[in-house]
Protein backbone atom coordinates (compact mmCIF):
# COMPACT_ATOMS: atom_id res chain seq x y z
CA UNK A 1 0.00 0.00 0.00
CA UNK A 2 2.51 2.08 1.18
CA UNK A 3 5.04 1.24 -0.96
CA UNK A 4 3.27 2.16 -3.93
CA UNK A 5 3.97 5.76 -3.39
CA UNK A 6 7.38 5.46 -2.37
CA UNK A 7 7.93 4.53 0.95
CA UNK A 8 10.18 1.61 2.33
CA UNK A 9 9.64 -1.62 3.49
CA UNK A 10 10.63 -1.10 7.48
CA UNK A 11 8.03 2.27 7.21
CA UNK A 12 5.24 0.05 5.49
CA UNK A 13 6.05 -3.00 7.84
CA UNK A 14 5.40 -0.23 11.09
CA UNK A 15 2.26 0.97 9.41
CA UNK A 16 0.72 -1.71 8.68
CA UNK A 17 1.08 -3.12 12.43
CA UNK A 18 -0.56 0.10 13.67
CA UNK A 19 -3.75 -0.42 11.11
CA UNK A 20 -2.90 1.60 8.37
CA UNK A 21 -4.94 -0.77 6.00
CA UNK A 22 -5.49 1.89 3.22
CA UNK A 23 -4.25 5.08 2.18
CA UNK A 24 -6.14 8.17 2.87
CA UNK A 25 -6.67 11.22 -0.22
CA UNK A 26 -3.98 13.50 2.23
CA UNK A 27 -1.53 10.33 2.07
CA UNK A 28 -1.68 9.68 -1.20
CA UNK A 29 -1.49 13.56 -2.67
CA UNK A 30 1.10 14.52 -0.08
CA UNK A 31 3.68 11.89 0.67
CA UNK A 32 5.14 11.64 -2.99
CA UNK A 33 5.27 15.55 -2.78
CA UNK A 34 7.18 15.57 0.74
CA UNK A 35 9.61 12.63 -0.73
CA UNK A 36 10.42 15.18 -3.50
CA UNK A 37 11.71 18.23 -1.12
CA UNK A 38 8.92 20.40 -1.70
CA UNK A 39 6.99 22.66 -0.32
CA UNK A 40 3.77 21.96 0.89
CA UNK A 41 0.62 23.70 1.98
CA UNK A 42 -2.37 21.48 3.01
CA UNK A 43 -5.36 21.54 3.98
CA UNK A 44 -6.62 18.74 5.70
CA UNK A 45 -9.73 17.44 8.06
CA UNK A 46 -9.32 16.05 10.90
CA UNK A 47 -9.27 11.92 11.44
CA UNK A 48 -8.12 12.28 7.77
CA UNK A 49 -4.71 10.24 8.08
CA UNK A 50 -2.99 13.89 8.57
CA UNK A 51 0.10 12.96 11.10
CA UNK A 52 1.29 9.71 8.81
CA UNK A 53 0.86 12.26 5.92
CA UNK A 54 3.74 14.24 6.98
CA UNK A 55 5.67 11.82 9.41
CA UNK A 56 6.26 9.01 7.41
CA UNK A 57 7.56 10.75 4.35
CA UNK A 58 9.55 12.91 6.48
CA UNK A 59 11.53 10.10 8.27
CA UNK A 60 12.12 8.20 5.34
CA UNK A 61 14.34 11.72 4.15
CA UNK A 62 15.92 11.61 7.47
CA UNK A 63 16.82 7.93 6.99
CA UNK A 64 18.27 8.25 3.56
CA UNK A 65 20.77 10.95 4.07
CA UNK A 66 23.64 11.92 6.39
CA UNK A 67 22.30 14.51 9.28
CA UNK A 68 24.14 17.47 9.87
CA UNK A 69 25.70 17.01 13.18
CA UNK A 70 25.06 15.61 16.23
CA UNK A 71 24.59 19.08 17.99
CA UNK A 72 21.66 20.12 15.70
CA UNK A 73 18.26 19.59 15.48
CA UNK A 74 17.09 17.87 12.11
CA UNK A 75 13.39 18.09 11.65
CA UNK A 76 11.34 20.83 13.58
CA UNK A 77 7.37 20.10 14.10
CA UNK A 78 6.04 22.73 16.03
CA UNK A 79 2.42 22.01 17.43
CA UNK A 80 -0.54 24.44 19.42
CA UNK A 81 -0.93 22.28 22.50
CA UNK A 82 0.82 20.06 24.93
CA UNK A 83 -1.26 17.07 24.17
CA UNK A 84 -1.09 17.43 20.03
CA UNK A 85 2.84 16.84 21.41
CA UNK A 86 3.22 13.78 23.12
CA UNK A 87 0.79 11.78 20.64
CA UNK A 88 3.39 13.10 17.45
CA UNK A 89 5.89 12.10 19.54
CA UNK A 90 4.69 8.51 20.16
CA UNK A 91 3.31 8.12 16.60
CA UNK A 92 6.92 9.05 15.19
CA UNK A 93 8.77 6.54 17.66
CA UNK A 94 6.54 3.93 16.13
CA UNK A 95 6.69 4.74 12.92
CA UNK A 96 10.39 4.82 12.76
CA UNK A 97 10.70 1.66 15.27
CA UNK A 98 11.86 -1.00 12.33
CA UNK A 99 14.67 1.57 10.84
CA UNK A 100 18.28 0.10 11.00
CA UNK A 101 19.46 3.63 12.10
CA UNK A 102 17.41 5.09 15.31
CA UNK A 103 15.96 8.34 15.72
CA UNK A 104 16.17 10.36 17.86
CA UNK A 105 12.98 11.62 19.02
CA UNK A 106 11.96 14.29 21.42
CA UNK A 107 9.01 16.40 22.52
CA UNK A 108 9.12 19.53 25.04
CA UNK A 109 6.13 21.89 25.72
CA UNK A 110 4.86 23.43 28.81
CA UNK A 111 2.94 22.31 31.36
CA UNK A 112 6.27 20.31 32.67
CA UNK A 113 9.86 21.24 34.28
CA UNK A 114 12.38 22.51 31.52
CA UNK A 115 15.52 20.84 32.94
CA UNK A 116 14.46 17.29 31.89
CA UNK A 117 13.29 18.33 28.41
CA UNK A 118 17.13 20.35 28.07
CA UNK A 119 18.90 17.19 28.98
CA UNK A 120 16.89 15.20 26.51
CA UNK A 121 18.02 18.02 23.74
CA UNK A 122 21.86 17.46 25.14
CA UNK A 123 23.82 16.42 21.73
CA UNK A 124 21.12 17.13 19.90
CA UNK A 125 17.58 15.50 18.25
CA UNK A 126 16.76 14.24 14.90
CA UNK A 127 13.24 15.44 15.66
CA UNK A 128 11.78 17.91 17.60
CA UNK A 129 8.25 18.36 18.54
CA UNK A 130 7.44 21.84 19.92
CA UNK A 131 4.99 24.03 20.84
CA UNK A 132 6.07 27.67 20.21
CA UNK A 133 6.50 29.15 23.88
CA UNK A 134 8.72 26.47 25.39
CA UNK A 135 10.95 25.99 22.16
CA UNK A 136 11.60 29.82 22.61
CA UNK A 137 12.54 29.17 26.24
CA UNK A 138 15.18 26.54 25.31
CA UNK A 139 16.65 28.77 22.53
CA UNK A 140 17.07 31.51 25.20
CA UNK A 141 18.55 29.10 27.44
CA UNK A 142 20.97 27.41 24.59
CA UNK A 143 19.39 24.13 25.41
CA UNK A 144 18.42 23.92 21.60
CA UNK A 145 20.34 24.52 18.08
CA UNK A 146 18.11 25.42 15.21
CA UNK A 147 20.58 26.69 12.33
CA UNK A 148 20.60 22.83 11.29
CA UNK A 149 16.73 22.20 10.55
CA UNK A 150 16.20 20.78 7.22
CA UNK A 151 12.59 20.63 7.44
CA UNK A 152 10.07 22.27 9.17
CA UNK A 153 6.49 21.36 10.00
CA UNK A 154 3.63 23.65 11.24
CA UNK A 155 0.96 20.91 12.31
CA UNK A 156 -2.49 22.94 13.23
CA UNK A 157 -0.95 26.19 12.09
CA UNK A 158 -4.57 27.88 11.74
CA UNK A 159 -5.27 26.84 15.63
CA UNK A 160 -1.75 28.02 16.28
CA UNK A 161 -2.62 31.87 15.09
CA UNK A 162 -6.32 31.33 16.96
CA UNK A 163 -4.15 30.75 20.26
CA UNK A 164 -1.83 33.89 19.90
CA UNK A 165 1.12 32.14 18.69
CA UNK A 166 1.61 34.27 15.97
CA UNK A 167 4.79 36.50 17.29
CA UNK A 168 6.10 33.02 18.69
CA UNK A 169 6.14 32.24 15.15
CA UNK A 170 8.01 34.99 13.88
CA UNK A 171 10.78 34.73 16.70
CA UNK A 172 11.31 31.22 15.64
CA UNK A 173 11.74 31.49 12.01
CA UNK A 174 14.29 34.18 12.55
CA UNK A 175 16.41 31.30 13.95
CA UNK A 176 16.14 28.84 11.19
CA UNK A 177 17.89 28.46 8.17
CA UNK A 178 16.67 30.41 4.99
CA UNK A 179 16.84 27.03 3.32
CA UNK A 180 14.63 24.15 4.41
CA UNK A 181 11.64 22.36 3.30
CA UNK A 182 8.09 24.25 4.46
CA UNK A 183 5.43 22.16 5.08
CA UNK A 184 2.13 23.33 6.77
CA UNK A 185 -0.97 21.20 7.68
CA UNK A 186 -3.93 23.11 8.70
CA UNK A 187 -7.83 22.38 9.06
CA UNK A 188 -8.60 25.36 7.13
CA UNK A 189 -6.84 27.46 4.84
CA UNK A 190 -9.25 29.92 3.46
CA UNK A 191 -7.59 33.39 2.62
CA UNK A 192 -4.17 33.41 3.98
CA UNK A 193 -1.69 31.90 6.62
CA UNK A 194 -0.39 34.90 7.41
CA UNK A 195 3.03 34.20 9.58
CA UNK A 196 5.61 36.74 9.83
CA UNK A 197 8.69 36.12 7.57
CA UNK A 198 7.02 33.38 5.46
CA UNK A 199 4.29 32.54 3.07
CA UNK A 200 3.80 28.95 2.64
CA UNK A 201 0.81 29.92 -0.14
CA UNK A 202 2.94 31.59 -2.58
CA UNK A 203 4.94 28.99 -3.87
CA UNK A 204 4.20 25.83 -1.82
CA UNK A 205 2.15 22.58 -3.53
CA UNK A 206 -1.51 23.12 -2.46
CA UNK A 207 -3.64 20.24 -1.65
CA UNK A 208 -7.53 20.58 -0.46
CA UNK A 209 -7.30 23.92 -0.34
CA UNK A 210 -11.20 24.67 -1.18
CA UNK A 211 -12.45 21.56 0.67
CA UNK A 212 -11.35 22.62 4.04
CA UNK A 213 -14.93 23.61 5.84
CA UNK A 214 -16.67 20.06 5.32
CA UNK A 215 -17.08 17.36 8.14
CA UNK A 216 -15.70 14.28 7.97
CA UNK A 217 -18.47 11.99 5.88
CA UNK A 218 -19.11 9.04 8.30
CA UNK A 219 -20.15 11.55 11.34
CA UNK A 220 -23.62 11.54 11.61
CA UNK A 221 -24.99 15.04 12.87
CA UNK A 222 -28.00 14.97 15.50
CA UNK A 223 -29.20 18.65 16.80
CA UNK A 224 -31.41 17.97 19.70
CA UNK A 225 -33.38 21.43 20.26
CA UNK A 226 -33.45 21.81 24.34
CA UNK A 227 -34.39 24.25 26.93
CA UNK A 228 -31.08 25.86 28.77
CA UNK A 229 -31.98 24.25 31.89
CA UNK A 230 -32.54 20.71 30.59
CA UNK A 231 -29.06 20.40 29.12
CA UNK A 232 -27.71 18.41 31.75
CA UNK A 233 -30.75 16.43 32.23
CA UNK A 234 -30.91 15.39 28.18
CA UNK A 235 -26.56 14.53 27.97
CA UNK A 236 -26.99 12.08 30.91
CA UNK A 237 -30.31 10.70 29.48
CA UNK A 238 -28.82 10.12 26.38
CA UNK A 239 -25.67 8.30 27.79
CA UNK A 240 -27.50 6.28 30.20
CA UNK A 241 -30.60 5.67 27.83
CA UNK A 242 -28.03 4.92 25.10
CA UNK A 243 -25.75 2.74 27.00
CA UNK A 244 -22.49 5.43 25.71
CA UNK A 245 -19.25 3.81 27.07
CA UNK A 246 -16.72 6.57 25.43
CA UNK A 247 -18.27 10.42 25.10
CA UNK A 248 -16.09 13.22 24.75
CA UNK A 249 -18.55 16.50 25.39
CA UNK A 250 -17.30 19.87 24.53
CA UNK A 251 -18.29 23.11 26.31
CA UNK A 252 -17.36 26.50 26.27
CA UNK A 253 -15.22 27.22 29.38
CA UNK A 254 -13.38 25.74 32.38
CA UNK A 255 -15.77 26.34 34.69
CA UNK A 256 -18.76 24.54 32.97
CA UNK A 257 -15.87 21.57 31.86
CA UNK A 258 -16.13 21.64 36.33
CA UNK A 259 -19.77 21.86 36.56
CA UNK A 260 -20.59 19.49 34.13
CA UNK A 261 -18.24 16.82 35.29
CA UNK A 262 -19.68 17.14 39.08
CA UNK A 263 -23.01 16.96 38.02
CA UNK A 264 -22.35 13.87 36.12
CA UNK A 265 -20.48 12.30 38.50
CA UNK A 266 -23.26 13.06 40.94
CA UNK A 267 -25.58 10.34 38.72
CA UNK A 268 -23.23 7.65 39.12
CA UNK A 269 -21.37 8.46 35.39
CA UNK A 270 -17.58 8.50 35.97
CA UNK A 271 -16.33 11.56 34.23
CA UNK A 272 -13.34 13.67 34.35
CA UNK A 273 -12.92 16.96 32.91
CA UNK A 274 -10.11 18.19 30.61
CA UNK A 275 -9.19 21.78 30.68
CA UNK A 276 -6.03 24.40 30.62
CA UNK A 277 -6.67 25.01 34.37
CA UNK A 278 -5.30 21.24 34.85
CA UNK A 279 -1.91 20.43 34.99
CA UNK A 280 -0.14 18.61 32.83
CA UNK A 281 0.04 15.08 34.68
CA UNK A 282 -3.53 15.66 35.11
CA UNK A 283 -4.66 15.84 31.58
CA UNK A 284 -2.48 13.36 30.76
CA UNK A 285 -3.89 11.06 32.99
CA UNK A 286 -7.63 11.99 32.13
CA UNK A 287 -7.12 11.39 28.52
CA UNK A 288 -5.22 8.06 29.16
CA UNK A 289 -8.53 6.55 31.30
CA UNK A 290 -11.14 8.12 28.86
CA UNK A 291 -8.81 5.65 26.49
CA UNK A 292 -8.70 2.68 28.57
CA UNK A 293 -12.12 2.83 29.38
CA UNK A 294 -11.72 4.05 32.84
CA UNK A 295 -14.05 6.65 32.55
CA UNK A 296 -17.20 6.87 30.69
CA UNK A 297 -16.70 10.94 30.18
CA UNK A 298 -14.16 13.75 29.20
CA UNK A 299 -15.32 16.73 29.14
CA UNK A 300 -13.62 19.14 27.73
CA UNK A 301 -12.76 22.77 26.34
CA UNK A 302 -12.02 23.18 22.72
CA UNK A 303 -8.37 22.88 23.59
CA UNK A 304 -9.16 19.24 23.37
CA UNK A 305 -10.69 19.80 19.82
CA UNK A 306 -7.60 19.61 17.63
CA UNK A 307 -5.28 16.71 17.87
CA UNK A 308 -6.60 14.42 20.31
CA UNK A 309 -6.24 11.49 18.81
CA UNK A 310 -9.09 8.61 20.21
CA UNK A 311 -9.41 5.47 18.19
CA UNK A 312 -12.79 4.92 17.16
CA UNK A 313 -14.60 7.41 19.32
CA UNK A 314 -18.08 6.44 19.11
CA UNK A 315 -19.84 9.70 20.21
CA UNK A 316 -18.79 13.44 20.38
CA UNK A 317 -21.76 16.03 22.17
CA UNK A 318 -21.47 19.60 22.03
CA UNK A 319 -23.19 20.70 25.07
CA UNK A 320 -22.44 24.39 24.11
CA UNK A 321 -21.66 25.53 20.54
CA UNK A 322 -18.09 26.99 19.31
CA UNK A 323 -17.77 30.06 18.19
CA UNK A 324 -16.87 29.24 14.51
CA UNK A 325 -18.06 26.79 11.86
CA UNK A 326 -14.07 26.26 12.25
CA UNK A 327 -14.58 24.85 15.33
CA UNK A 328 -17.12 23.23 14.90
CA UNK A 329 -15.85 21.00 12.28
CA UNK A 330 -12.98 20.18 14.39
CA UNK A 331 -14.93 18.99 17.28
CA UNK A 332 -17.07 16.65 15.69
CA UNK A 333 -14.25 15.45 13.51
CA UNK A 334 -12.89 13.53 16.63
CA UNK A 335 -15.57 11.26 15.78
CA UNK A 336 -15.93 9.52 12.47
CA UNK A 337 -11.91 9.04 12.54
CA UNK A 338 -10.05 7.37 9.52
CA UNK A 339 -13.33 5.79 8.12
CA UNK A 340 -15.06 4.76 11.11
CA UNK A 341 -18.62 5.80 11.54
CA UNK A 342 -19.19 8.21 14.39
CA UNK A 343 -21.90 10.14 15.79
CA UNK A 344 -21.70 13.84 16.56
CA UNK A 345 -24.82 15.59 18.86
CA UNK A 346 -25.34 19.39 19.76
CA UNK A 347 -27.57 19.86 22.75
CA UNK A 348 -29.13 23.62 20.96
CA UNK A 349 -30.91 25.98 22.85
CA UNK A 350 -33.36 28.61 21.06
CA UNK A 351 -30.82 31.41 22.02
CA UNK A 352 -28.10 29.53 19.88
CA UNK A 353 -30.38 28.62 16.43
CA UNK A 354 -28.96 31.61 14.55
CA UNK A 355 -25.11 30.64 15.55
CA UNK A 356 -26.07 26.87 14.48
CA UNK A 357 -27.72 28.02 11.17
CA UNK A 358 -24.40 29.83 10.34
CA UNK A 359 -22.42 26.75 10.93
CA UNK A 360 -24.91 24.86 8.40
CA UNK A 361 -24.18 27.41 6.06
CA UNK A 362 -20.42 27.12 6.20
CA UNK A 363 -20.54 23.36 6.12
CA UNK A 364 -23.35 23.29 3.33
CA UNK A 365 -24.79 20.26 5.31
CA UNK A 366 -27.90 20.05 7.61
CA UNK A 367 -28.02 17.72 10.55
CA UNK A 368 -30.63 15.51 11.75
CA UNK A 369 -33.40 17.95 14.33
CA UNK A 370 -35.08 16.43 17.36
CA UNK A 371 -37.13 18.32 19.83
CA UNK A 372 -36.32 17.09 23.38
CA UNK A 373 -40.25 17.99 24.36
CA UNK A 374 -40.57 14.29 22.50
CA UNK A 375 -38.12 12.45 24.84
CA UNK A 376 -39.62 10.69 27.61
CA UNK A 377 -37.05 10.43 30.35
CA UNK A 378 -36.74 7.36 32.79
Amino acid sequence: MFSSIGLSGNLCRAADELGYKQLFPIQTEAIPVILAGKDLAAAAQTGSGKTAAFLLPVIQRLSEKAGTGNSFVKVLILVPTRELAVQVEEAAKLFSRYLPDRLKITAVHGGVSVNPQMKSLAGGTDILIATPGRLIDLAGQKAVKLSGIGILVLDEADRMLDLGFKDELGIILKMLPEKRQNLLFSATLKGNIEIPGIDFLKDAVKIGVDSSDKPAEPVEQIVYKVDQNSKGLLLRHLINDGAWEQVLVFVSSKRRADNVTRKLIANNIAAEALHGDKSQGARTGALTRFKQGKIRVLVATDLASRGLDIEQLPYVINYELPRSAADYIHRIGRTGRAGVKGVAITLLTEEDQQHMKLIEKRMGKKPVYIDSESISYK
